[in-house]
């Protein structure tokens, strides 16, 4: 019974928990056995609070059985990222900062508030980089998170950890953040399922700048194993808040969206997004991948995208542009007494210290430049999605790299012989967080055994589209028979 129930969908197990073919406490013991036996081998989860699950599973079993009225997502176990991302009473660490062990705030992030609210009952947090400040896992508190698909490799970040336990079949759905891709990147590396909102569509609650999402702009979402329960998780989270200035006032029927036909559709794919050199066994996945749409009724046609900057500027300029948010955080640890950049600088890596270095010494007309190429490649996507109902790119420009042994994992230097950016570079999921367009990425197939993933880019505020091509695609090449490879894995 344990077997069947963690191979089952969040969307499987809130409907066996609604008509009472499972009691939440049985799904409980069964993710926490799973967790037990395979997380200290992945290194997904860096903290957990069994007792506090298996106590909300009681009182979720309790509601079931008095006929209460049940959330859509009720009793199915989840877990948080150790980012910007809390529960009260949580330890909060922001990607494995040592000398924020202990710190634990009293308050609830969006996410966490939301599931909670509809039934799910979160178990623990995922780890994920320092400061969330590049496309891998890893940071000297807790060490690299590693790829199910193959454990010396790193499972991607910033949402790495989430990504890794999904894939593993640790929980059936975990949350990401995506501020330069952390959704996209971890779930393209790892083999499962990630969706990006458009802007506004899931609010960020932030204080006291409530304009800290928008450069670039950040995102909660989720990370999942197949579209239906993205869909579901979406119905979720997605909502007007009015402390959200940026937030959307309109809604999505997501459940509906995996249904629609794409039959008629023009599809626009470009293999490098016009910059960025990628591994020729990446491109040879999705070039392959792109072809389902046509399957499914789909126009797919080859486009030159026209971005008037190269990749390491734009990757240079994500560094520039993502800073400020940790800058920002430094100052408000301060508040708390903590000063780390006095007191413990030996917990940030030096790339943090070198672009903090560099972003200090910015003037405004700097800010304005850099704002200034963000909009050529708004202009870029846009030009594209003016003429097409989706744009199709590779997710990332290379295969997972191997993890590192001193805490501070980096990507690529190069790819097919030209350089770029170790922290973002290889990541073609940034320029969407430029513009705020809504965004996917499914699992196109696999390189040497490793996962590739494909990034589906819709019109501004077009989720559902998003959502239905990937659904399309899923039933033309569904890939779930990928998870039989971490499911063989070697445990240690």
């Amino acid at each position: 019974m344990s077997n069947d129930i963690v191979s089952r969908s969040a969307s499987e197990l809130a409907l066996m928990i609604r008509t009472r073919q499972v009691s939440p406490v049985e799904v409980m013991e069964a993710f926490i056995a799973r967790i037990e036996a395979r997380n200290p081998s992945l290194n997904a989860l860096v903290f957990t609070d069994f007792d506090g699950a298996r106590a909300d599973a009681r009182k979720a079993e309790q509601a079931v059985m008095s006929g209460a009225a049940l959330g859509p997502l009720h009793g199915v176990p989840t877990a948080i990222k150790d980012l910007f991302d809390f529960k009260p009473g949580w330890p909060a660490t922001l990607g494995g900062i040592r000398a924020l062990r202990d710190f634990r705030p009293d308050w609830w992030c969006l996410f966490a508030k939301r599931i909670s609210d509809a039934g799910a009952i979160l178990v623990g947090k995922t780890n994920s980089p320092i400061f969330g400040f590049r496309g891998v896992c890893d940071n000297y508190l807790f060490g690299p998170g590693r790829n199910p698909f193959d454990t010396a490799r790193n499972s991607g970040g910033s949402s790495g950890g989430g990504a890794a336990a999904v894939g593993d079949g640790l929980l059936p759905f975990c949350e990401g953040t995506d501020g330069g891709g952390s959704i996209r990147i971890p779930a393209s590396w790892c083999g499962v399922y990630g969706f990006k909102a458009s802007a506004g569509r899931v609010p960020v609650v932030s204080r006291p700048n409530a304009f800290l999402a928008a450069a670039p702009f950040i995102h909660e979402g989720p990370l999942t194993r197949n579209v239906e329960d993205a869909a579901l998780v979406m119905s979720q989270l997605a909502g007007y808040d009015s402390r959200d200035p940026q937030a959307l006032p309109d809604s999505v029927d997501f459940m509906a969206a995996t249904g629609r036909s794409i039959r008629g559709w023009k599809i626009a794919y470009s293999h490098d997004f016009g910059i960025f050199p990628v591994d020729r066994r990446v491109r040879a996945v999705v070039d392959k991948a792109v072809q389902a749409f046509a399957d499914a009724g789909a126009i797919v046609e080859d486009v030159s995208i026209d971005m008037k900057h190269s990749q390491e500027e734009l990757g240079e300029m994500w560094c520039r542009l993502i800073i400020p948010l940790t800058i920002t955080s430094l100052e408000a640890f301060k508040r708390f007494g903590i000063d780390l950049e006095k007191d413990h600088p030996q917990d940030l890596p030096p790339e943090v210290h070198e672009w903090i270095d560099f972003a200090r010494r910015q003037t405004a007309s700097d800010l304005y430049a850099d704002l200034e190429k963000r909009t050529d490649v708004y202009d870029a996507v846009q030009g594209v999605l003016d003429r097409y109902d989706l744009l199709v790119t590779p997710t990332l420009a290379c295969l997972p790299v191997q993890n590192g042994t001193d805490g501070n994992t980096v990507g690529p230097a190069e790819i097919e012989g030209r350089k770029v950016n170790r922290l973002i570079g290889w990541c073609m999921t940034y320029p969407i967080n430029y513009t705020g367009h809504p965004a996917a990425t499914v699992p196109a197939g696999l390189a040497d055994g490793l996962p590739v993933g494909m990034q589906i880019i819709g019109r501004r505020y077009a989720d559902g589209d998003v959502i239905a091509a990937s659904a399309a695609f899923e039933r033309v090449r569904p890939w779930r028979d990928s998870y039989r490879i971490p499911e063989g894995r070697r445990l240690s």
